[in-house]
């Protein structure tokens, strides 16, 4: 015979102050556990939708980055005329790139943060289709002009639309903001490649990284397959969305362990809170429980009343952490790319799965801090609390 739940409910009112202390313990760990966790989700999906199904990016063999890599012009001539490579009226679709750094201050702290400066060609907007003009217009062949994505120009200092900045031996001006949907480049700056290499003094014939624009997203392993065996060339084809994807995971992981490490931390005062109210509620009821008992109900009831009570008191305490993240959802955040050693603009991104997680996590609290004390008051002997009464 089980318990009515109503005594449940009727229990936890009565004990309003610690269900409270126990709800709040369980809600701010709660909260910092889907914070992280959403921390990380939001820094893997602004890098992954960098990336397109139909683009290849092309560096050198066992480079883990843009950053460490190098392609010749040679090896760019050679790849536009690759198959799989899609074509225009006015050529290959292909942009080499050249991937820098520069110092730019940030408008928090005025501190000089990392901002990606990548040299591209032309016809880039033709190849990353998902990127749009926001506001001005795309930079002129051979004017010291630049475009930067949306959060840069909310990130840095001076790097508004028509303001003028230096950059190596270049005065540059701002001529267009554009929007990468919310991606990695959001947080970039674009320029011509023969001026950005001329102006940080570097060779105009070697390049970080190209990037081709695919026939269609099955015709990736074509050209892989035709670059790779060509003995003129010491390259990796990798998918551009797969490369984005991996270049997110150190980061993730980082973010996902400190998370979970200071949750733990913060879950075991959590267990000791509801541990601590149901031991009082043992306490305080222990003529009920021996009443219940006599009456016909037994341990098992009594476990599985306690235990009930105990998640009810953690699920609350999860909805209420839950409900206390949610509008950090979109607000923008930065943090460093170690793969790049730029600062990278993102959004915490909560979704429903992570709130699911949160309140799993939250219940399972108030089964590590409910059971003992369930146990407890199911062992204890009847006639000796009935003496009591």
């Amino acid at each position: 015979m089980a318990i009515p739940i109503v005594y449940n409910f009727r229990s936890v009112k009565s004990r309003w102050t610690s269900t409270i202390v126990a709800v709040i313990g369980i809600a701010g760990t709660v909260g910092v556990f889907v914070a992280m966790l959403s921390l990380a989700r939001g820094f893997k999906a602004t890098l992954v939708s960098s990336g397109s199904e139909d683009n290849a990016i092309v560096m050198r063999a066992g480079a883990t980055s843009e950053m460490t890599s190098g392609v010749g012009l040679d090896s760019v001539k050679i790849l536009q005329d690759a198959p799989g490579v899609a074509r225009t009226a006015d050529g290959p679709l292909l942009t080499p790139e050249k991937v820098l750094i520069a110092p730019i201050p940030l408008l928090s702290t005025g501190t000089d943060a990392n901002v990606q400066v990548r040299g591209v060609s032309p016809n880039v907007l033709a190849i990353r289709r998902q990127i749009k003009m926001k506001e001005g217009r795309m930079f002129q062949p051979g004017l010291s002009e630049l475009i930067v994505g949306k959060n840069a120009t909310t990130t840095y200092t001076g790097l508004t639309l028509g303001n003028t900045i230096s950059l190596g031996s270049t005065k540059w001006q701002i001529v267009g903001i554009f929007d990468a949907g919310g991606s990695a480049f959001d947080s970039e700056m674009w320029g011509d490649i023969h001026l950005i290499s001329g102006a940080f003094k570097l060779p105009d014939t070697y390049f970080s990284s190209a990037t081709v624009h695919l026939t269609s997203a099955g015709a990736l392993q074509q050209f892989k397959d035709a670059v790779t065996s060509d003995p003129r060339l010491k390259v990796d084809v990798t998918r551009e969305i797969d490369y984005y994807s991996k270049q997110s995971t150190r980061m993730t992981q980082l973010i996902t362990v400190l998370g979970g490490f200071v949750a733990a931390i913060m879950a075991i005062g959590a267990i000791f809170g509801a541990l601590n109210t149901m031991y009082s509620a043992v306490a305080e009821r222990g003529r009920e429980i021996a009443t219940m008992r006599a009456l016909g109900f037994g341990s098992a009831s009594v476990v599985t009343s306690f235990l009930f009570e105990a998640l009810l008191i953690s699920f609350v305490g999860g909805l209420v952490g839950c409900l206390a993240v949610l509008p950090l959802n979109g607000l923008t955040t930065g943090a460093m790319n170690w793969q790049t050693f730029s600062h990278l603009a993102f959004a915490f991104k909560i979704t429903p799965v992570l709130l699911v997680i949160g309140v799993v996590f939250a219940l399972a609290m108030g089964v590590l801090g409910g059971m003992p004390p369930a146990i407890r008051a199911a062992s204890r002997p009847v006639a000796h609390a009935l003496r009591d009464l």
